[in-house]
């Protein structure tokens, strides 16, 4: 009889899964622009005369590509080693260890160890949420909530801070605690979006042709 077959290993899970943070409002107008947008554009390359389907043409190659870049495309993902964080036109990626700082004022910003300052356009402020919150936390003070009344309870976060500002307390605090990681070393890394880049420039030039030729 023959010795039995060990049971084969199942696959493990990916180790350190990324966190998703992106801006849900500006994806909702980036989709309604882009329908607004290619139904007016293709309307005018179907029905219109002489340049003007060339006109509409290149005035989609242009617009598509930006209201895609400033609306769709900005994403952040954290996991356990590092921040990247997708902006319009570039992609920077942050090993917990090259972060110094993120801040949080008019825009939200994260900080090498070096001084570069990298702007993260998929956490947009909220002025109206921080005066929401502030509301929600001088209301919770005068009802009591002991939460807000213990020191030695903490806070609830929804009571205190605007969603933007809890995310970015959340990545400050994961910065801190992996930065010494010996997975999370590294240095920053910035890939440009030619993606996006190219067909903007090449609709740029069309339409630039297009006008100049009159």
């Amino acid at each position: 009889m023959s010795d039995p077959q060990p049971p084969v290993a199942e696959p493990e899970d990916p180790k350190y899964k990324d966190r998703t943070f992106r801006s849900s409002g500006g994806i909702a107008g980036g989709v309604l622009l882009l329908a607004l947008g290619g139904w007016l554009g293709i309307d005018a390359m179907i029905r219109g005369e002489g340049r003007t389907p060339w006109l509409a043409l290149a005035g989609l190659l242009l617009a598509v590509p930006l209201v895609v870049a400033f609306t769709v495309r900005p994403a952040v993902y954290a996991n356990d080693d590092r921040l990247r964080i997708r902006n319009p036109f570039r992609t920077i990626t942050l090993p917990w260890a090259s972060v110094s700082g993120l801040r949080s004022g008019y825009s939200n910003e994260v900080f090498t160890q070096s001084g570069t300052k990298y702007q993260i356009w998929a956490i947009p402020v909220s002025l109206r949420g921080r005066k929401k919150a502030a509301r929600r936390k001088s209301q919770g003070t005068a009802a009591g909530d002991p939460s807000l009344l213990d020191p030695r309870r903490p806070p609830r976060p929804e009571s205190l801070r605007a969603a933007g500002d809890q995310i970015m307390d959340d990545l400050r605090e994961l910065s801190e605690q992996r930065a010494g990681a010996q997975s999370a070393q590294g240095e920053p890394t910035v890939r440009w979006g030619y993606e996006v880049i190219a067909p903007a420039v090449a609709g740029a030039v069309l339409l630039a042709v297009l006008l100049a030729v009159g």
